[in-house]
């Protein structure tokens, strides 16, 4: 399906106006006084609320006020849409809540619901049924969300990501068959393409467009990058900092049109380069297809028979011994695994994202998680590391036995291969990381919700 990218954002100040918009209504609420008063009180109001509707179209430092007084009286109509990401370790629904700006008709962000049910769709792939029950507890969340009286008018989409990407097709199909059944007695808007695998394009083209929509950043000429490291896949995507830059990626730029100009995008979606689909080919490595008893260079000798699944699969892992390692000091050969990962990750990364390194990098997802979950930053503040921290949390790691956490050495060396090797990274490039941003999650998700809500304002 050809998706046309007209993701409307609304000003840079308006998602952070939100609070400050509400605090202005507080001010104005009080006790009502005699009726002469108020009507005169209301009659005033109604004059300041015109004279700021003219006056915000030319400034927008007044959008908020004019946005909070609309709100007040009851003049906004909220705006619902809910997505489902069927990612492949996870399904999430993400419904979000907008109004629509009196002034210029853009969509402002108020509120959001999030959910999450582990494992993905892909581990449905001989029970189609069992997969869309999962899909309906999370439509049952959204019900709770969305008001009943809103249902027929809320858009209803599914997208599945890398997951169902690397399953056989008819597998996949019969998943999303049931999905579609289950979408179509769900009185919410749906039609023939709400259910789908959404092209890693579109994924890498959304994220970005949340990431530099919640940062702020949409109408200024330096955009975040945008990284995002899933199971299955991994999406790098940013607007190229000169013009002439464009060709070097040939195929994979694409216009995006934002706030009434034409934006150039680099995106692509690594499949295979996933953290999940990594680690998997990094531990069979070398091995029969069919071979599910493994011993692993990037595990510690400590960690004996620990049982992973992926894709539908269930191995036996088990560390293997190296001459740096002791029974009294058991460790993982850091330059061996190193090499190993390496030669697994590297070759994948085409094209190379040259002039990435000029960007501001927003990264999210497992870049996140497994920076928190290592202790490479801190699980509230999130924050901003240095490309190299990754490297040197990787060597620590490995050289420390935790049969809690058996694959951490392998998962951080390799985000710190493709980041440094793979994306052309310099070690002093500074990653800031995120899971969210002013309270909403980073998401593909809402760069989703934006097209399919103006999509369906321009057709109806």
């Amino acid at each position: 399906m050809t998706i046309e990218y007209e993701l409307v954002a609304q000003s840079d100040n308006d998602d952070r106006n939100v609070s400050v918009r509400r605090r202005s209504l507080n001010a104005l609420a009080g006790n009502p006084g005699p009726k002469g008063l108020k009507f005169s009180f209301l009659f005033l109001v109604c004059l300041v609320v015109i004279f700021l509707i003219f006056l915000g179209m030319y400034t927008d430092s007044m959008s908020p006020i004019v946005e909070g007084l609309v709100s007040k009286f009851g003049y906004d109509k909220s705006q619902y849409a809910v997505i489902i990401d069927a990612g492949s370790t996870a399904s999430r629904v993400i419904a979000y809540r907008f109004h629509k700006s009196l002034l210029d008709s853009k969509l402002i962000l108020d509120e959001e619901l999030f959910k999450e049910r582990k494992p993905g769709l892909s581990a449905f792939a001989d029970n189609p049924m069992g997969g869309a029950h999962v899909i309906k507890l999370l439509l049952d969340e959204a019900r709770h969300f969305v008001p009943k009286d809103r249902w027929k008018a809320t858009p209803l989409v599914l997208k599945a990501t890398a997951g169902l990407r690397l399953l056989p097709q008819d597998k996949s199909e019969c998943i999303l068959d049931a999905v579609r059944e289950l979408f179509r007695k769900s009185e919410f808007l749906v039609d023939a393409n709400s259910v789908e695998i959404m092209d890693g394009t579109d994924e890498g083209i959304y994220s970005w467009f949340t990431v530099n929509f919640l940062l702020g950043r949409l109408s200024k000429s330096n955009q975040a990058a945008a990284l995002d490291l899933g199971g299955g896949s991994t999406q790098v995507t940013f607007s190229p900092a000169d013009p002439k830059q464009v060709p070097i990626y040939e195929k994979h730029v694409h216009p995006v049109h934002i706030m009434g100009r034409e934006v150039s995008v680099f995106t692509h979606s690594y499949l295979g380069l996933g953290l999940m689909a990594s680690r998997h080919a990094i531990l069979t490595r070398g091995l029969p297809k069919n071979q599910t008893i493994i011993e692993s260079d990037c595990v510690n000798p400590i960690i004996q028979n620990k049982s992973w699944t992926y894709s539908n699969v269930e191995y036996t892992i088990s560390g293997k011994d190296n001459v740096k390692s002791t029974a009294e000091n058991p460790v993982v050969d850091f330059d061996t695994c190193l090499n190993i990962v390496k030669s697994i990750v590297i070759p994948l990364v085409k094209p190379k994202p040259l002039t990435l390194k000029q960007h501001t990098i927003a990264a999210f997802s497992y870049y996140f998680e497994r920076a928190i979950e290592s202790g490479l930053v801190d699980p509230f503040k999130g924050g901003e590391i240095y490309v190299e921290d990754y490297r040197k949390q990787a060597r620590e790691l490995c050289a420390t036995a935790n049969t809690e956490q058996p694959y951490m050495c392998l998962d951080v060396s390799i985000i710190s291969v493709l980041l440094r090797e793979g994306f052309g990274l310099a070690d002093k490039k500074k990653i800031k990381l995120y899971k969210k941003i002013d309270g909403h999650e980073i998401s593909w998700a809402l760069g989703c919700a934006y097209n399919v809500l103006t999509a369906y304002e321009r057709y109806h």
